[in-house]
């Protein structure tokens, strides 16, 4: 007799990723809570954007791996587009040249932030794991680790109206990457979802796409955790 767990329906299966990724996500971090309060200063916010600009460099890498593991050019073709997403399509355009306006708008020096030589080791190596897990893990896998695209609409939303009211220094029109990413973060999640669902269809992989979300929400959170604690007294 197998004593092997049934696979989740979809809805149990949908209910327990959101469920697992919900209570680790980083807007529960203290970081994110003093954020979204008005409580940081200045220099925490710099220290902020200049340490995510390595995330955010990181995203296009991961996503090429995803899509070199994947022998379906439908899949392909629905993938492709995140990389241009963040790439963009031609010089100045996408998420990381956003993200360099952004940092242009709280008062960094660009090419300093481009460089990346002022990125804490804690960032790092939190997301250097970010592209290791993706790197390792099977697709189905792989693609469940980007599912925190669930909860990243609402803590961007937050973000905008927090930042527009606590810290007036920032140029509105510098939140851009965040006003972006609410729609598009949405759309991305539905795609990713779809995926999972298609392919994780025993109790096993299941379980293993839940532990790659949980995965990434614990390399979201050792980011903020480096970030924190580098800066937790700069004024």
């Amino acid at each position: 007799m197998s004593h092997e767990k049934a696979a989740m329906d979809r809805d149990a299966f949908v209910e327990r990723l959101r469920e697992e990724g919900a209570k680790r996500y980083h807007d529960r971090h203290d970081f994110h809570v003093r954020m979204h309060a008005g409580k940081l200063s200045r220099r925490q916010i710099q220290a902020w954007v200049e340490n995510r600009f390595y995330y955010q460099t990181r995203i296009p890498i991961k996503d090429a791996i995803i899509l070199s593991k994947s022998e379906d050019p439908a899949f392909r073709r629905v993938w492709m587009h995140r990389i241009s997403d963040h790439d963009g399509k031609e010089e100045g355009q996408g998420g990381i040249a956003q993200w360099l306006r952004l940092a242009k708008g709280v008062g960094l020096d660009v090419d300093e932030v481009k460089s990346l030589r002022h990125v804490l080791p804690g960032v790092r190596f939190a997301c250097d794991a970010y592209v290791t897990l993706v790197r390792e893990r099977p697709l189905v896998e792989a693609v469940a680790s980007s599912l925190t695209e669930f909860f990243s609409p609402d803590i961007m939303a937050k973000r905008i109206v927090a930042w527009e009211q606590h810290y007036p220094w920032v140029d509105g029109e510098t939140l851009a990457y965040f006003r972006g990413r609410v729609t598009r973060a949405r759309e991305d999640s539905h795609e990713a979802i779809d995926h999972v669902l298609a392919h994780a269809t025993t109790r096993e992989v299941q379980e293993r796409c839940i532990d790659a979300l949980i995965r990434k929400t614990e390399i979201l959170w050792a980011l903020l955790d480096a970030v924190d604690r580098a800066y937790l007294d700069a004024g």
